[in-house]
């Protein structure tokens, strides 16, 4: 089985699950993805997502589009495989690759927030609030001294924040949509709408199904500790 698809973010709703609960998910549209090719040393397979005109398309990648008898596709990505047999060039993807109550893992890419200062893009804690202080929201000090005389690597300052790879791990799938491609998973992702993401199979987290309920641990208590507090009248 391949080991995940591309998607869309869509946006974030709210979905009911069967006790009645109100659980906050974000829609993501995974796929249609068409098969471009398998590896085998590795096992990789190779998946196209999100149908362009073919005039906005390079003539290489155009080639192997024809090649394997797909429209022209916008995003070309490997994802590994358990077994390639059940692979082959053309065939399309769904989201029936993932079933409700499994664990994903989200890949995207943040938001961009342009050129930010030093308290929103690492919640500094600012100087003195009073008329007089002219030192409300400014970097400040930054050098050390004498020696080393420079800045160490690493100083939190003003930048550019934002539009970097992001992945959420252990996101569990609440529901599937197969007439409309589309998976609801708990939580928030990172991304804009209508954002490219890669949504993959979680191993660090095993499926659990709804209808099973967490087992109540109750735990034992020591008779001895309960003679003595009997003894002193707290119990």
């Amino acid at each position: 089985m391949i080991s995940g698809l591309l998607g869309k973010k869509i946006g974030m709703t709210q979905f009911f699950d069967k006790d009645g609960n109100v659980v906050p998910v974000t829609a993501i549209e995974v796929g249609p993805c068409f098969v471009l090719g398998v590896k085998d040393q590795p096992k990789k397979v190779v998946i196209g997502f999100d149908e362009i005109k073919e005039k906005n398309c390079t003539k290489p990648r155009l080639g192997i589009f024809k090649k394997a008898n797909v429209p022209a596709l916008r995003t070309i990505r490997e994802y590994p495989s358990t077994d390639n047999t059940t692979y082959q060039p053309g065939n399309k993807l769904q989201a029936d690759v993932f079933r409700a109550g499994q664990y994903v893992n989200v890949i995207g890419t943040t938001m961009g927030k342009g050129f930010q200062g030093g308290m929103k893009r690492h919640n500094w804690a600012g100087g003195g609030e009073g008329h007089g202080s002219m030192h409300h929201r400014q970097i400040g000090s930054v050098g050390a001294n004498t020696y080393p005389g420079r800045i160490i690597k690493g100083k939190t300052m003003p930048g550019h924040m934002g539009d970097v790879r992001q992945t959420v791990h252990n996101l569990r799938v609440m529901h599937v949509d197969l007439s409309e491609n589309m998976i609801l998973v708990k939580g928030a992702i990172p991304g804009c709408k209508n954002g490219l993401v890669s949504v993959e199979h979680s191993f660090k987290k095993a499926y659990r199904s709804f209808d099973e309920k967490k087992e109540v641990v109750i735990h034992k208590r020591n008779p001895m500790k309960q003679a003595k507090a009997k003894a002193k009248g707290k119990a």
